[in-house]
């Protein structure tokens, strides 16, 4: 842990560290890269391979020890492995267009499949639209760890109306290609049903390939908060709490509390193994471990889990006969129970036999104060999820062009939170179009201070989301899901009302707040009140100003009286909230007084962001126009005040 403003000097000798070293912006992660001899002199462990359930996999042989050059600044190592997160999906086999797209293509168990105009109807998007918000101007960020085939998106998109906003593949470092069918499945998923919700904003499909020792996956969501590459960030990539450290919750937290400062509203898959996140979704019986998935478990994050229609056995109810122009036949909200379609005996590999929601209660992270007020949340003093759902399950899986196969007739048919965490995204990308009124979208960073203050409101006894005798009322903001349970084959309870988790009235472990009509959720979130508030930002000095040079931050946050009481981070900017994030510095009493060296050479002006917290709103302070006149050559990087950790590149 840092106690003050601390400052990093290459101090380890040059024959014992490692090759390449980078700070990055928000000074709590420093990416570094060399050859295994080196990484064993700089931290006293040998990198060897093992076998495991099959599979080849790189890892450090013993604990690490930190160089004592860095041991006062750092807090541990992110990664030296390569067991890497699992993408949260299961695919079908490819099946041909006709017998999916064909009128009321019902499946002999009732299923149907989605397309964009069905998801559409069911979950009320399509007035949002009428209002002429569609996404504009928003950038919807994508974790990725693999390259995938445009052409599949751009033919979806023909298809099913499914957007037609840019779709731009940035890449951070050398390109991967595509890694397997699999990861194309993942990248192509997230892609084209982000941009299918909100089918004018841009996609940003951030690209870092995997290592030996480090996920693209972490490399990619560090890229997107560290270049503040997207309004709304959407990761559908998962592991078990039970497989992490302490010191690497607390790094993935620092970083997803980053991206909120930034005003980026962050969504993550919750899993799709149920309350197992540890066991994999072809497992037959899991192990009976229960815990959650680490990346959606932070109080910083949107986590989306999932849900299953349930027609009762009266699909006519809520399919036409006959396809409209972009393909779809949904006729308005169908009945949602908690996604679980786990088998035990004669299982077929679509679903798997452990397919379900994933959910649960944190075993690093304490309740944050956002989660509170709403009926069923559990009085555990942890962070639970879900805090929302989506439909995710096989019966009406969503439906995706993949490695050319639209091209060729035929299509995937997709389960998982892969889907849902990605839908949501676009969902909050017109929330922030709708926010910006007639100008720019505006951001609204951690997005659970709105939506659980809104479900507070709720009255759930008109809010049924899984009652078949009817949709919920017509001004309900959540379907509330109390039917189904997520607990899988293995563990304790399973099969009985004891298993975890159940759903019920109001918030629960198996859906969170539920699943959203999408319109209301939209017209009603400028509803939620937060005391306005006024930042104000001073830098000195302000001309002449060496590149890295200390400049002295000097800003407060105010409520609209004058008056302290915000809490958390500013966040510098270079120009505008979209801008190039430079520093995120602690509120004190709502006041900063500190110094910064991460202004970086060139002419342009400097703004302060607050994000705002349960009770305060964000705001952005005027401009201040710094001045530099050259660029030279620095040695000296300044910390925050926040633990570092480093980070294997490549």
């Amino acid at each position: 842990m840092i106690n003050s403003r601390t400052k990093l000097r290459p101090a380890i000798t040059r024959g014992s560290r490692p090759r390449n070293y980078k700070v990055a912006n928000g000074r709590t992660v420093i990416e570094f890269s060399g050859n295994a001899g080196q990484v064993r002199d700089a931290f006293h462990t040998e990198i060897h391979k093992y076998l495991v359930r099959g599979e080849e996999h790189w890892a450090n042989a013993s604990d690490l020890q930190i160089p004592a050059a860095l041991a006062p600044v750092v807090a541990g190592v992110n990664t030296l492995h390569n067991f890497h997160k699992k993408p949260l999906h299961g695919v079908s086999k490819r099946v041909p267009m006709s017998s999916v797209l064909g009128p009321d293509a019902t499946g002999s168990d009732g299923s149907h499949a989605l397309v964009p105009g069905d998801f559409r109807v069911i979950y009320n998007i399509n007035s949002v639209y009428s209002q002429g918000f569609r996404g504009e101007g928003t950038t919807i960020a994508v974790v990725g760890r693999t390259n995938f085939d445009e052409t599949d998106v751009n033919e979806y998109r023909g298809l099913f109306d499914a957007g037609f906003g840019p779709l731009t593949i940035t890449l951070n470092g050398p390109d991967p290609g595509i890694v397997s069918f699999g990861e194309q499945v993942e990248a192509t998923l997230d892609v084209t049903w982000s941009g299918a919700i909100a089918p004018a904003a841009t996609i940003n499909f951030v690209l870092s390939a995997s290592t030996d020792t480090t996920d693209g996956v972490d490399l990619s969501e560090l890229y997107i908060v560290d270049n503040n590459a997207g309004d709304v960030m959407t990761e559908s990539f998962g592991q078990c709490e039970l497989a992490f450290s302490s010191s690497q919750a607390i790094a993935i937290s620092h970083l997803a509390e980053q991206a909120a400062a930034e005003g980026i509203t962050y969504m993550v898959s919750t899993g799709d193994t149920g309350a197992s996140g540890c066991d994999d979704l072809g497992e037959n019986v899991g192990s009976g471990q229960v815990s959650s998935n680490m990346l959606s478990a932070t109080p910083f994050n949107v986590a989306v889990g999932g849900t299953l229609f349930n027609e009762h056995g009266q699909p006519s109810l809520y399919w036409n006969s006959t396809n409209s122009s972009d393909l779809h036949s949904a006729k308005g909200y169908i009945p949602e129970n908690a996604w679980n379609e786990t088998c035990t005996s004669g299982c077929s590999d679509f679903p798997p036999p452990l397919a379900a929601g994933g959910g649960g209660v944190s075993m690093f992270f304490g309740k944050p104060s956002w989660q509170a007020g709403v009926t069923g949340i559990p009085s555990d003093g942890a962070r639970d999820q879900p805090d929302v759902s989506f439909t995710a399950a096989a019966h009406d899986g969503y439906l995706l062009c993949v490695a050319g196969s639209c091209q060729e007739g035929g299509l995937f048919i997709i389960l998982g939170t892969s889907a849902s965490a990605p839908s949501f995204a676009g969902v909050m990308a017109l929330v922030d179009q709708k926010m910006g009124g007639a100008g720019s979208p505006q951001r609204q960073g951690q997005g659970n201070y709105v939506l659980y203050k809104l479900a507070a409101t709720e009255n759930f006894s008109q809010c049924n989301g899984s009652k078949t005798t009817g949709p919920p009322a017509a001004s309900c903001i959540f379907n509330d899901i109390t039917s189904g349970n997520i607990a899988v084959p293995g563990q304790t309870g399973y099969g009985t009302s004891s298993g975890k988790y159940q759903a019920t009235v109001g918030y629960d472990l198996a859906s969170g707040l539920g699943s959203v009509n999408v319109a209301n959720l939209v017209n009603n979130w400028a509803s939620v009140s937060f005391n306005s508030t006024i930042t104000n930002l001073d830098l000195t000095p302000k001309i002449n100003i060496v590149h890295g040079q200390s400049v002295t931050v000097t800003a407060s946050v105010t409520n609209s009286s004058g008056n302290p009481g915000p809490t958390g981070d500013i966040t510098l900017l270079s120009g505008s909230a979209s801008g190039q994030r430079l520093d995120t510095l602690p509120l004190t009493a709502s006041a900063v007084s500190l110094p910064t060296q991460h202004l970086a050479g060139g002419s342009y002006d400097v703004i302060a962001h607050y994000s705002g917290d349960k009770t305060f709103a964000a705001s952005d302070s005027a401009r201040v126009p710094p001045r530099w006149p050259c660029k030279p050559q620095i040695s000296t990087v300044a910390l925050s005040e926040q633990p570092i950790f480093l980070m294997a590149s490549r």
